[in-house]
């Protein structure tokens, strides 16, 4: 128990040793918790069941990511993906394992079995990096952002057949047929559970939930659904992450969504972190110095002919600077490949130092996206120049951008959104009671969103940096100032206007940086007394 806590220590210290300089020089924290673990594999001698156990705490890093992904996309919304999860993500994944198959089997002469498992994980992209980079620059709803967003949904679904196709390679015996009855029986007992959970229980789950008013008893329950439907998944055979995304689409039709999303970052965000640690992990040295040349290799084709594959299909059907930032997105390799190369050693299909070639690969791959992420839009401009017209960006339905935010759907907040609709504004208002946000609805009112605004990662995905104007209306002091505060985090041009109720929380918020503030008592003071001065001057006879 002490030398894990030890190492625990060890290893918080030196992810934040890394980050904190690295963030200086703005490279991703992605790096830092890379770097973290390959040093932490070098200082301690962790054993193989440590490892593993690490591991399975940190895979629920990418069940939070995948579930937090579920609520962006309701059924509805994945319909409206069709060509982008199926057309893009169907033929870049059947392209490009058909090509890495045929160059490990007729190049590298690896058996046909092995050339498959390597061809298909090397087709792969990694959710963890690009979704997690897409979310901070909020480009989740662009072009290349959907694009890229429905190849890795198709990604994470083509999971399935491959590791099928592992356990078919790994039991030659067992016949095909068992397996694929097995597989669609699983999958039908998957659909039918969750269709009914998200028919008939989960709206009376959380109608008992919000009864008690407890921002603890909600957050556990919505633990508890995350980690349970994920459970369920992985038990008839599927991945934990594909139970955690089903399950975020079955609460993306609710009217809790928003809320549970701004709870549940902060665990994916933690936990992310630890599945990049283990990722460094697994980066030996050893098989660096003594293949470095191959691993180079590897590498430059990867890149190379998964980059113009993806820019070929995405282009044949969208804008051709969309398919570049879309290959620039996806050319790494993912997480789950590395799940791959693991499971085909373990069971003789891949040898161990080719499986050992390939993870540290993979893992070069992993860390270099980031940095092209973060160039994308330099990089697109040296290949295709932006045009310098047509810039006018429309307000999607998807996304907010031009908009003004209220915070707070008091009677001050319906007279301001009485106002903007009267004036054909764009407006959205965010508000925390669970029963004012139903009235409202019952009212007709439907661009009202049960979500706490007092929360960094709400302002985030309502795209608070590109709104016109944040109107904060509530009456909770406390409230008002972490609204205020987040805002300023974000970015201190932000249009922010606010009550306060006296001098000394003005002089606060001055200080803090926001400069629109309405004083609400001088205000009615002043009110008052020009009205009853009014009143007195018409009682005068002149």
């Amino acid at each position: 128990m002490e030398d894990t806590l030890f190492i625990s220590i060890i290893t918080i210290a030196i992810s934040t040793f890394f980050n904190v300089i690295l963030k200086k020089i703005k490279i991703p924290t992605i790096i830092g918790y890379i770097l973290a673990g390959f040093l932490i594999s070098i200082l301690f001698n962790f054993d193989e069941k440590s490892k593993i156990a690490l591991s399975h705490v940190a895979e629920f890093g990418i069940v939070f990511l995948m579930f937090t992904i579920g609520l962006e996309f309701s059924i509805k919304h994945f319909k409206k993906m069709k060509k982008e999860v199926f057309f893009f993500g169907g033929t870049q994944v059947l392209v490009t394992g058909a090509i890495f198959t045929f160059i490990s089997h007729y190049i590298f002469h690896v058996d046909i079995k092995s050339s498959l498992v390597i061809g298909f994980a090397l087709s792969l992209s990694s959710t963890a990096i690009v979704l997690k980079i897409l979310n901070e620059r909020h480009e989740t709803h662009s072009g290349y952002g959907r694009a890229s967003l429905g190849v890795l949904l198709f990604q994470d679904l083509a999971v399935i057949p491959i590791l099928l196709m592992i356990s078919i390679f790994a039991s030659p015996n067992q016949s095909i047929y068992m397996l694929l009855g097995e597989l669609a029986l699983s999958g039908l007992t998957v659909l039918l559970v969750f269709f009914i959970i998200g028919k008939y229980v989960i709206v009376r789950y959380f109608k008992w939930i919000m009864a008690t008013n407890s921002e603890e008893i909600f957050l556990v329950s919505v633990l508890l659904i995350v980690i349970s439907m994920s459970f369920f998944a992985e038990f008839v055979g599927f991945s934990y992450s594909l139970g955690a995304f089903l399950a975020g689409m079955m609460l993306a039709e609710t009217k809790y969504r928003h809320k549970i999303e701004s709870d549940l970052i902060p665990f994916r965000d933690i936990l992310l972190g630890l599945f990049f640690i283990t990722i460094g992990m697994q980066i030996d040295w050893h098989i660096i110095v003594e293949y470095w040349s191959v691993i180079l290799l590897i590498i430059l084709a990867v890149i190379v002919i998964k980059a113009v594959i993806i820019y070929l299909v995405i282009s044949s059907m969208s804008q051709k600077r969309t398919a570049i930032k879309s290959a620039l997105a996806l050319f790494e390799v993912g997480e789950f490949a590395l799940v791959m190369f693991t499971l085909g050693a373990s069971n003789n299909l891949i040898e161990i130092h080719v499986s050992q070639i390939l993870i540290i690969s993979v893992i070069a791959t992993m860390i270099i996206a980031p940095f092209i992420i973060k160039n994308m839009k330099a990089i697109t401009d040296f290949f295709m120049p932006e045009p310098t017209n047509l810039r006018e960006r429309a307000f999607r339905s998807d996304g907010f951008c031009n908009h003004i935010i209220i915070c707070g759907y008091g009677p001050i907040g319906q007279k301001l959104a009485s106002n903007l609709e009267e004036q054909n504004v764009n407006y959205i208002i965010l508000e925390h009671d669970m029963a004012m946000v139903d009235k409202a609805i019952a009212t007709g009112v439907d661009n009202i969103f049960f979500a706490n605004a007092a929360r960094k990662s709400v302002l985030e995905h309502f795209n608070a940096i590109n709104s016109l104007a944040i109107i904060i209306s509530i009456t909770n002091e406390k409230q008002r100032m972490l609204i205020c505060e987040n805002i300023m985090s974000l970015d201190n041009d932000i249009n922010t206007i606010v009550t306060v109720n006296n001098a000394e929380e003005e002089k606060i918020m001055r200080d803090m940086g926001i400069k629109n503030i309405v004083n609400d008592r001088e205000l009615i003071s002043d009110i008052l007394t020009k009205k009853a001065l009014s009143c007195s001057l018409v009682g005068i006879d002149l």
